[in-house]
């Protein structure tokens, strides 16, 4: 007779190993597989005896030793909200909370709870990412933030947190590729660059839409002149067509730009 909690398993080898399970509110829950039936009934007693209780919180996975972070984490949630989730949300009144570990937090509006009770995040250093389709997504690709954007120049998280989501907490700064907020005569205006062996100044504007349709026009000179990098467009969802091409056709290049020694 099998230990409570455990059933035995075989993997294609041959090879013998347990899992382990609970139902708790009509819902049968898996809690991970180990290589022991005792090992399994563990697992299967601490979320029993997590399930059961009225106290712990997220601060107390410490004395867990079979139960994994994340299944911990979404036993708590289905005890205290009566939703289960299979990734580790926690959810408040008017935001959740996605663990990554038990001592490091990310903060989402409700808005994109059905996302990522869906998308297991991963973290590689400070890169943020879930897998999409079978691509890495970055996470503040969700926000509008471009590739390669620096905190402090094109973004910033207003209260200094860079784990916090929210979307009051973010503020866009420069959403345009090659394109950048900068002070100049003590006023600010929008630097326009792109890259021909180095960066070079397409020029200053005073306003970020009319940067981004200069880059556009600057990328497809470029490419024009049988430059073959692939120069991302920005996309200027704001204007009519007629409005975007006016602005276009007003812009001129700067000469450096068309004597620049273009080299793939």
């Amino acid at each position: 007779m099998s230990l409570s909690g455990s059933s035995r398993a075989q993997k294609k080898d041959g090879s013998v190993y347990y899992r382990s399970s609970i139902t708790f509110r009509n819902k049968h829950i898996s809690l991970g597989s180990f290589p022991t039936e005792e090992e399994a009934h563990e697992c299967y007693l601490e979320a029993a005896r997590l399930l059961s209780s009225a106290e712990g919180s997220w601060e107390s996975f410490s004395a867990f030793s079979f139960l994994s972070h994340d299944k911990f984490i979404s036993l708590l949630n289905f005890r205290n909200n009566h939703i289960y989730i299979k990734t580790p949300i926690y959810l408040q009144k008017r935001y959740f909370q996605y663990f990554l570990t038990q001592s490091l937090e990310c903060k989402f509006d409700i808005d994109d709870l059905f996302y990522f009770s869906e998308h297991k995040i991963m973290k590689r250093g400070n890169h943020l990412f879930v897998s999409d389709y079978g691509m890495q997504v970055t996470i503040t690709s969700r926000y509008g933030i471009r590739p390669h954007s620096v905190i402090g120049r094109d973004f910033l998280f207003r209260n200094g947190d860079p784990y916090d989501f929210r979307y009051e907490n973010l503020e866009i700064i420069n959403p345009y590729h090659g394109v950048e907020r900068v002070q100049k005569n003590l006023s600010y205006c929008f630097r326009c660059r792109i890259h021909v062996n180095g960066y070079l100044v397409v020029g200053y504007f005073p306003d970020a839409l009319e940067a981004a349709i200069a880059y556009n026009k600057a990328a497809d000179f470029l490419n024009a002149q049988g430059i073959q990098r692939e120069y991302f467009r920005n996309y200027i969802s704001e204007l009519r067509s007629e409005s975007y091409w006016k602005i276009y056709e007003k812009i001129q290049l700067p000469e450096s730009l068309k004597t620049a020694d273009i080299k793939e």
